[in-house]
C-alpha cells in the first residue's frame, strides 16, 4: 500500500499501532467484488482518520462508503464530524468536497516524514433535521 500510493506518508514504525490510535472509538474496511480488504477508516471520538482506499479499488464508491458509516456514527451522537488531510493529497480532498465537507483552515505539521507537510482540516456538512414518522 505505502509502496504503491504513498500512503501513509511515512511508514510507522508500529503499523498496527499506527491502525489503532490511542481513542479510537471505530474502526471498518471495505472489501473489493473478490472479498479482499481494499479500504479503511477510523474514527476517534469525531475525528475521521485513516480513511484510505486502494488504487485498484478507487472509483467503485468505497471511499464514499467509508466516510458515510463514519460519520454517521458521528452524528448519531449528536456530533459534527472533523477530519485532517495532507494538502498534496487531492483525490481525498475531492472526495470530501463532493460530499459536502467544508474546510476549517490548514496549518503544518510534522507527521514524521522527511518534511513538515501541510494538512487542511474540515468540518462535516451539518445533519439534516430528522423527523418522526
Amino acid at each position: 500500500m505505502h509502496v504503491e500510493s504513498g500512503y501513509p506518508y511515512a511508514w510507522p514504525a508500529d503499523p498496527a499501532g499506527w491502525l489503532t490510535p490511542d481513542g479510537l472509538t471505530g474502526a471498518w474496511v471495505a472489501e473489493d467484488g473478490a472479498g479482499r480488504v481494499a479500504g479503511h477508516v477510523t474514527l476517534c471520538g469525531r475525528e475521521v482518520g485513516r480513511l484510505y482506499v486502494a488504487p485498484a479499488a478507487r472509483g467503485l464508491g468505497l471511499g464514499g462508503r467509508l466516510l458515510r458509516t463514519a460519520t454517521d456514527r458521528v452524528t448519531a451522537e449528536g456530533l459534527r464530524p472533523v477530519l485532517a488531510v495532507n494538502v498534496t493529497n487531492t483525490a481525498a480532498i475531492a472526495l470530501y468536497e463532493r460530499y459536502g465537507w467544508r474546510s476549517t483552515g490548514s496549518e503544518r505539521q510534522d507527521w514524521g516524514g522527511p518534511a513538515p507537510v501541510t494538512v487542511r482540516f474540515y468540518e462535516a456538512p451539518e445533519a439534516p433535521l430528522r423527523t418522526g414518522g
